[in-house]
C-alpha cells in the first residue's frame, strides 16, 4: 500500500512539471516604478532592447569612417597658369631683363657707353639712356650716368608716387624738358658748365596721370588744386639730389624742376 501511494505521488509531480505555467513573470519594477508600485500604479513596462550584433562579431571587417578633408588651403591656392601664360610671363621677364640699365630692373633703357664731350668739362663715361623708370614712361629718352639714374628712381618710388598717389589712376608718363647737353648753367656766357653738360641733371616740367589728366609745374605750382602734390615732388628730391631747384628759386626754373647729383660739402642745395 505504501509503494502505490508513493508511485501515485511521483505520477502527479511529473505531471505538474511538464505543465508550463500558465503567465509569465513579471520583472521586477526598478526606480520611480518601485515607488509608483508602492502607492497602487502599475508599473511601465520594460521592452528589452535588442542588440544588433557588431562586425566584430562574427570576424567581418571593419571599414574606417571616411576622413573628412579640409578643403580650405585648396580653395585658396591659385589656379595653375596655362602654358600660354607662363611663356607670356616668360617673354616679358626677359625683355624686361634685358632692357635694365645700371643692374636695375627698374632702370629701363639701353646702354650707349661713352659720349664724347663737345667742349672741356662735358661728357659722360659710361652714360644710359633711360626709357622708363619704376614702369612711368619718360616723355623723352634721357642720358645720365647710373648715379643719376638711381638717384632718380630713388624719387620716383619715394617721392613722385607717394605725392600723386592714386589721383587720375596714378602717374603714366614723366615730361622731360632736358636731359644730357653739353652747355653752361642756365646757357649763360662764360658761366661753369652745367650738371647737364656731365650727364647729372634732368628737368622735369610736368606729369601725365592715367586717365590723360595732366600736372604741369608751369600752371600748378601755385594753384589750390595741385600745389601740394608739386611742393611734395620738389621737397622728397632733396637728399636723393644734391641740387634742387623749383619755380621758387629763380626765374629760369619758372616751368620746370632741376635735378642733379652734384655733391656739396654742406649737403643738399634746395630752392
Amino acid at each position: 500500500m505504501r509503494g502505490g501511494a508513493f508511485l501515485l505521488c511521483l505520477v502527479i509531480a511529473g505531471s505538474a512539471l511538464a505543465e508550463p505555467p500558465r503567465t509569465s513573470l513579471r520583472p521586477v519594477a526598478r526606480g520611480d516604478s518601485v515607488g509608483r508600485a508602492l502607492v497602487g500604479v502599475q508599473p511601465e513596462v520594460v521592452r528589452p532592447v535588442q542588440v544588433v550584433p557588431s562586425p566584430q562579431t562574427y570576424g567581418a571587417p571593419v571599414e574606417a569612417a571616411p576622413k573628412k578633408r579640409w578643403r580650405l588651403f585648396g580653395a585658396l591656392r591659385p589656379k595653375q597658369r596655362s602654358p600660354q601664360i607662363e611663356k607670356q610671363g616668360r617673354a616679358k621677364a626677359a625683355a624686361r631683363a634685358a632692357g635694365a640699365v645700371c643692374s636695375d630692373l627698374g632702370i629701363q633703357g639701353v646702354a650707349i657707353g661713352r659720349v664724347p664731350a663737345a667742349i672741356a668739362g662735358c661728357g659722360v663715361d659710361e652714360a644710359v639712356r633711360v626709357s622708363s623708370i619704376s614702369g612711368v614712361a619718360l616723355s623723352s629718352h634721357a642720358v645720365m650716368d647710373c648715379i643719376t639714374a638711381k638717384s632718380f628712381k630713388h624719387w620716383v618710388d619715394n617721392g613722385l608716387k607717394p605725392a600723386v598717389k592714386t589721383r587720375g589712376g596714378g602717374v603714366a608718363r614723366i615730361r622731360v624738358a632736358a636731359h644730357y647737353a653739353c652747355r653752361t648753367r642756365n646757357n649763360q656766357p662764360g658761366a661753369r658748365i652745367s650738371e647737364h653738360g656731365r650727364g647729372r641733371a634732368i628737368d622735369i616740367s610736368g606729369f601725365t596721370l592715367r586717365d590723360g589728366s595732366k600736372i604741369s609745374v608751369l600752371t600748378g605750382w601755385r594753384t589750390k588744386r595741385d600745389s601740394a602734390i608739386l611742393r611734395r615732388m620738389h621737397a622728397a628730391a632733396c637728399g636723393p639730389f644734391g641740387t634742387v631747384l623749383g619755380p621758387d628759386s629763380n626765374r629760369y626754373h619758372a616751368d620746370h624742376f632741376h635735378f642733379d647729383t652734384a655733391r656739396y660739402r654742406s649737403g643738399s642745395y634746395c630752392r
